[in-house]
């Protein structure tokens, strides 16, 4: 590569313990270090039991939008003083050498929050100081002449930043999250019996899981509805954080199909659970990837997913799951009934466990590695 180690700075504001976004942060230190450069985190608050030692930046604020324009302000003086040979963002940070969309598009997660929101949220979503100045860092952004790359974690980012923003096609690169399928792996009959036991869902009943925080966004509602109408034999299993858990519990109980429905909210291990499944539902009114969707596949579990989610890329559909828009609650409760039947669940999940094999966090961390090495060349060897 060059001369002596290059030196990568890797910006993330903040630690969710439940979050895919942190753990994928998470593997990209390890692989990049593992491959041999000198990673550095910068962040506000990092998980303390992190082998990584963070570079903290943490100025004082009230409220998420001096939240988010304190950090990006303070990073940006850190960056510009030097010292690094590339800085990567993993938030919307004007000014870095190369920015990873993680989050996706910010304009296009209006446009879809809009398809299910009233007047009043809609006119709030338009006008709301804290998304405006977001769209004006995601456009500041996207326009700056500093910036050499863009890393979209599906193509569906690729496209909705084409279409936003008119980024040459020369700086978006498509590298997919990857996934470590020795640690996400199917388990056998030992889970099973264990959390459905805990869970009082007997063993041979059909199992849905749901996984992630932001229950709205990530069609809790729709996924519930569609849940209604399946037989009574079914069982549902949701995973996450959320505000509104309980009003979902309330929800879930007016339909009449609460006592089938479990809200474990956080968990620290999410392995046995979709060990204990059958199907991995996310029905997302947008989520750039999915890296839920890939720890489910390779756990053995088939997937029913949206259109707005990066990570419906990698599904066959027939094969390894199913794809429908994501308020589409007809054609989501026809693909879980069609997947009641275990046994075509399991021959699917089989296959969709092939396909994650092949997604690893080396082939990740390879593909990023080489983009590093071709801006790098582009300024010079260090």
């Amino acid at each position: 590569m060059a001369s002596r180690v290059p030196s990568i700075a890797i910006i993330r504001q903040r630690y969710n313990p439940y979050g895919g976004a942190e753990r994928i942060v998470t593997n990209i230190l390890q692989e990049l270090a593992a491959s041999g450069a000198a990673v550095n985190l910068i962040t506000r608050h990092w998980d303390p039991g992190s082998i990584f030692t963070p570079r903290v930046v943490d100025p004082f604020y009230v409220g998420r939008l001096w939240r988010d324009w304190s950090f990006s302000r303070a990073v940006s003086r850190l960056v510009h003083k030097g010292g690094f040979d590339l800085a990567q963002a993993n938030e919307k940070i004007p000014g870095c050498d190369v920015y990873r969309a993680g989050d996706g598009v910010h304009r296009e997660w209006l446009r879809q929050r809009a398809r299910v929101a009233g007047p009043a949220e809609r006119l709030w979503l338009r006008f709301s100081p804290y998304h405006r100045f977001v769209l004006s860092q995601e456009r500041s952004l996207y326009l700056d002449p500093r910036l050499k790359a863009v890393i979209c974690i599906s193509r569906m980012v690729e496209a909705d930043i084409r279409r936003h923003y008119q980024v040459p096609d020369a700086k978006l690169r498509v590298i997919y999250n990857g996934v470590d399928s020795e640690h996400f792996r199917p388990e056998g009959a030992l889970h099973r019996r264990a959390v459905r036991s805990a869970l009082a869902i007997p063993e041979d009943a059909a199992l849905f899981l749901f996984v992630g925080s932001g229950y709205a966004r990530k069609g809790v509602p729709a996924l519930l509805e569609a849940f209604n109408g399946l037989p009574p034999g079914a069982h549902l299993v949701i995973i996450g954080k959320d505000k509104r858990l309980h009003h979902c519990r309330s929800l879930a109980e007016y339909m009449g199909c609460g006592a089938r429905v479990r809200f474990l909210g956080g968990v620290d291990d999410v392995r046995p659970y979709y060990n204990a499944a059958d199907v991995f539902v996310l029905p997302t009114l947008y989520e750039p990837f999915g890296s839920v969707v890939l720890e489910a596949m390779a756990c053995g579990l088939p997937v029913i997913t949206s259109e707005t989610c990066g990570a419906a890329e990698l599904l066959q559909a027939g094969e390894t799951g199913f794809v429908c828009d994501a308020l589409d609650v007809t054609s989501l409760q026809q693909h879980m009934a069609r997947l009641l039947d275990t046994e075509l669940a399991r021959r699917m999940g089989e296959a969709a466990r092939r396909v994650a094999e092949t997604m690893t966090l080396k082939k990740m961390a390879d593909e990023m590695m080489q983009l590093y090495t071709t801006l790098l060349r582009q300024v010079g060897d260090p």
